[in-house]
């Protein structure tokens, strides 16, 4: 049994929901987001919440149950407050640098990386070896923070490359004489 699926998502104020054609879309003051519906849950748009059932006792409809309620939540979070990941760099002469829907990093490679920030996503750099990336859609956001590191993960023996911020590395000693 889900404890979590059990808790309807409540709507705030100013964020409307709609069930039509298999899709559940989901409108507040950030934009619009809509995810498709599963045919093992059953979903209900009440009067300020949203109510997330198994539609059958199978196995299948109880493992989505609490993952479905997660994702409807993602969705009013993402329309109402937004998401945010913050990458910081670390490491001689690594840094970063938006400049437009462009992020430059300098990453000890012979070039320039240039990433292409897709659309939904604001990027910021409020110092060079920190980047804050935001948009409405929590997974397209994890996304793009995960893409960014992948140039430089951050490696055990000085910790250089690029983390998420609070991430623990684990460092390892180098060699001995």
């Amino acid at each position: 049994m889900s404890r979590i699926g059990k808790k309807a998502v409540e709507i705030p104020s100013g964020v409307t929901a709609a069930i039509d054609g298999g899709e559940l879309s989901v409108k507040g003051p950030k934009g619009t987001l809509a995810m498709p519906l599963s045919d093992n849950i059953k979903y209900e748009v009440g009067e300020g919440s949203i109510s997330v059932q198994p539609a059958n006792d199978t196995r299948e409809a109880r493992a989505f149950w609490g993952m479905q309620r997660t994702l409807v939540q993602n969705l009013v979070t993402g329309v109402t407050e937004g998401f945010t990941k913050t990458l910081e760099i670390s490491g001689v002469g690594y840094r970063a640098n938006s400049q437009g829907k462009t992020l430059k990093l300098q990453l000890g490679y012979s070039h320039d990386v240039d990433f292409a920030v897709p659309e939904g996503i604001e990027i910021k750099t409020p110092d060079n070896t920190t980047i804050e990336i935001s948009g409405i859609d929590k997974q397209m956001v994890g996304q793009v923070a995960a893409e960014i590191r992948r140039w430089r993960k951050p490696e055990p023996y000085k910790g250089k490359g690029i983390k998420y911020r609070g991430e623990y590395i684990f460092r390892k000693e180098g060699k001995k004489k």
